[in-house]
């Protein structure tokens, strides 16, 4: 029996600075797996199980779950491209929660996805699609569970990396470069924000000022990062997009940024949708601080969680049965 086991990594949409444009994969620092995995296996019919740390808060039909409807769209996609279908059963391990501002859907998504065309690669000698073509259904895919295409969490989920999205076809998404000695701390603090709650707040139109600053604030950021301006990079990452909207959805915000900057941090902001928060800072003294500030004043119960990670530059990757 042919199986395959797919592991995608947790995110941060935005990066404060990007809205829908801006994403970043996050490994944390201790090696644990900060992500969803998928397996796909060679079945008479589809079925699908699940486990893990969140599984419960998935929904009870398993109709209704991201991994079934990623299958389903994926068997279209083979029909459209006159390719043999997949007769495979699937598993998910749910441990990232459900409204984090992590890229928890996304995250099924990909590995759902990515197991699938690499499943159909090992019984055809080739995968049935390109980065680009999966890609671009991951993210419809997305799309229609938050109401909007955007990229911002499942290309650094699949891609890896510091990830800008182009709104072109090919290439979606292009990885940019990053700063290695970066630490980036991210805190969940177990409450659960809709995106398209969130979303909800936002004004459908901006002032011309809001609009130059974000745009001068992310050419800026990008030229930093290729000439490897620290300083000018960090001074950059403010939201004058959804920040100042979304923060009344996530209680002890202000606090949490106040004492991350008095610890050094170079940026301080939700992720995504929130309620998630990540502070980024050169050193892992900072780093820790501002992470144990953040479990004891932050998280707001025992689903919440936090970790001192990197940029994730793997993306998603398989992985070998007892991982």
């Amino acid at each position: 029996m042919t199986i395959t086991r797919a592991f995608a990594p947790a995110s941060i949409g935005n990066v404060s600075l990007g809205f829908d444009v801006l994403g970043a994969a996050l490994a944390p620092i201790d090696n644990s797996l900060l992500g969803d995995w998928v397996e796909v296996k060679d079945a008479d019919a589809f079925s699908l199980t699940q486990d893990g740390q969140f599984a419960h808060k998935l929904p009870p039909s398993v109709d209704e779950n991201i991994v079934t409807r990623s299958y389903e769209f994926f068997q279209a996609a083979l029909q459209r491209a006159n390719k043999a279908s997949l007769s495979v059963s699937m598993h998910l391990h749910k441990n990232l929660p459900i409204g984090s501002g992590l890229g928890s859907s996304a995250s099924s998504i990909v590995a759902a996805f990515y197991a699938l065309n690499e499943h159909a690669a090992k019984r055809d000698g080739q995968a049935p699609f390109n980065k680009d073509q999966l890609l671009a259904m991951m993210g419809e895919l997305e799309g229609q569970i938050s109401g909007s295409i955007h990229y911002d969490n499942v290309a650094p989920s699949y891609l890896g990396g510091l990830t800008l999205m182009t709104g072109e076809t090919s290439p979606i998404a292009v990885n940019l470069p990053t700063f290695d000695n970066w630490y980036w701390v991210a805190c969940y603090s177990g409450l659960s924000v809709s995106t398209a709650k969130a979303r909800a707040l936002l004004p459908k139109e901006y002032s011309l000022a809001d609009t130059l600053t974000f745009g001068r604030q992310l050419a800026v950021f990008v030229n930093s990062l290729y000439a490897k301006d620290e300083s000018l990079a960090a001074k950059m990452m403010q939201d004058v997009i959804a920040e100042k909207h979304r923060k009344v959805l996530l209680p002890e915000f202000d606090n949490a940024r106040a004492f991350s900057e008095s610890q050094g941090a170079l940026s301080f902001g939700i992720s995504g949708s929130g309620p998630t928060v990540f502070a980024a800072t050169r050193t892992l003294e900072s780093a820790q601080a501002i992470e144990a500030w953040l479990k004891q004043h932050y998280i707001q119960n025992q689903d919440g969680f936090s970790h001192v990670c990197k940029i994730d530059t793997a993306g998603t990757r398989l992985l070998n049965a007892d991982q």
